[in-house]
């Protein structure tokens, strides 16, 4: 069956985007209109009026580079920029040397502040501090000397567009993070509704042919037992999901995106394992299996011996208790160890005679469960009262000592 893929996409920087082309429209027309009433007191008037008619055409040919981050490129944003601090440096060969002494604005004026958002949009704070670092160096050079109203309005720049380029990586981590919430809740709900067809469908008849399997006897009974292991490890599996879906997100024009991907094969051997994997196989019409519902995570040579110990557990129950005897399987997984705990419902362990089986060299209990417990650093406690069955505590620590690690990996060559 071909793998769906679902993808939602939001966008809070979007909104920035439109003001920013407003903004950019807005400014130009005040710069052009600002010469327009002034152009009486400039030194070189045509040099201003060539630079307005390149600032209006660049202004709206390129509204639609600045209308989403993937239109906005690096080239554009480099060559916006270099418009604006062209306009800048040529400020004092156009006007008056009496009004740019003064204070006065320079040609592209406040139109250069929205090449510096446009850093601060696409790229965050760290692109807004280059290009508003650029912006302040040609504004000190325009005026020649460090005035207080020129140092003002460099930090004035250089303080917003850091800020709102800050604002604008956190609005896009918070939308990624929406995004996966949503993600994971529509795969549950879409779990849950197959949990129910197969609950209604496919467990049912496996239930039914377990039961007349076995009124039935012989062969059917037979039948009967697999259809009933089959349910028990299909209802695990639809319970708990031993495969969890992974998801990526990404971050595009229309902003963050989040597929369900396939769960790639773990590259690193030593990585940590799910220990609820490698017990599934114990689960069964005979053997039932609780666990938590997110993954028991353990390094893998104590996830393995941690369930060789449960599977030694259990060949104790079929051969002390019965081939057909019930047990129950309990993994618990607490902050610095994980509790497995094995029952049967069997007479239990008379006093004594376990010590008694270990002087006669029966070491089942002793190297296949206590044995492999110690060596990762945990313990294994037996609980038995006469006519009550058996129940087998197994512990096991989260970290394991180097040492451990260093004889797992020996025994393992």
């Amino acid at each position: 069956m071909a793998r769906r893929e679902r993808v939602m996409r939001m966008s809070v920087e979007q909104p920035l985007w439109r003001a920013l082309a407003g903004y950019r429209v807005l400014t130009m027309v005040y710069a052009i209109g600002f010469f327009v009433t002034a152009h009486s007191g400039f030194a070189r008037p045509w040099l201003a009026v060539a630079y307005y008619a390149v600032l209006f055409v660049w202004t709206l040919a390129t509204l639609p580079k600045v209308a989403g981050a993937a239109s906005c490129t690096k080239r554009f944003l480099t060559a916006d920029l270099t418009i604006a601090l062209t306009g800048i440096l040529l400020t004092p060969f156009a006007d008056a040397h009496e009004r740019v002494m003064n204070g006065g604005p320079t040609l592209p004026s406040i139109w250069t502040a929205g090449s510096v958002l446009a850093f601060a949009i696409k790229g965050g704070w760290r692109w807004a501090a280059v290009a508003s670092t650029l912006v302040a160096v040609a504004n000190l050079v325009e005026r020649g000397t460090p005035a207080r109203d020129t140092v003002h309005n460099v930090v004035l720049v250089w303080v917003a567009s850091i800020a709102i380029g800050y604002v604008v990586e956190v609005a896009r981590a918070s939308e990624r993070t929406l995004a996966r919430a949503l993600e994971i809740e529509a795969a549950t709900r879409e779990r849950e509704r197959l949990a129910r067809d197969i609950h209604d469908s496919v467990l049912q008849v496996l239930a039914m042919v377990q039961r007349r399997g076995a009124v039935i006897g012989g062969e059917a009974a037979e039948l009967g037992r697999m259809a009933g292991e089959q349910e028990v490890a299909l209802r695990t599996l639809v319970s708990g999901g031993l495969v969890p879906v992974s998801r990526v997100s990404e971050d595009t024009a229309e902003g963050a995106v989040v597929r369900a991907v396939e769960e790639p094969e773990r590259d690193d051997p030593d990585g940590p394992v799910d220990l609820r994997a490698l017990l599934a196989p114990y689960a069964g019409s005979l053997v039932n299996l609780a666990e938590p519902g997110a993954p028991v995570l353990l390094a893998p040579l104590a996830a393995r011996e941690l369930a060789a110990a449960v599977g030694a557990a259990l060949d104790n129950v079929r051969r002390h208790v019965g081939e057909q005897a019930r047990a129950w399987i309990l993994v618990e997984d607490e902050p610095d160890e994980v509790i497995v705990t094995v029952r049967d419902e069997g007479p239990g362990i008379p006093e004594g005679r376990l010590s008694e089986a270990e002087g006669e060299g029966r070491l089942g209990v002793a190297l296949s469960i206590r044995g492999r417990l110690r060596d990762l650093g945990g313990t294994a406690e037996l609980i038995s009262v006469p006519g009550q069955g058996t129940e087998v505590e197994l512990k096991a620590p989260k970290k394991t000592t180097s040492s451990t690690s260093a004889r797992g990996k020996a025994a393992e060559r």
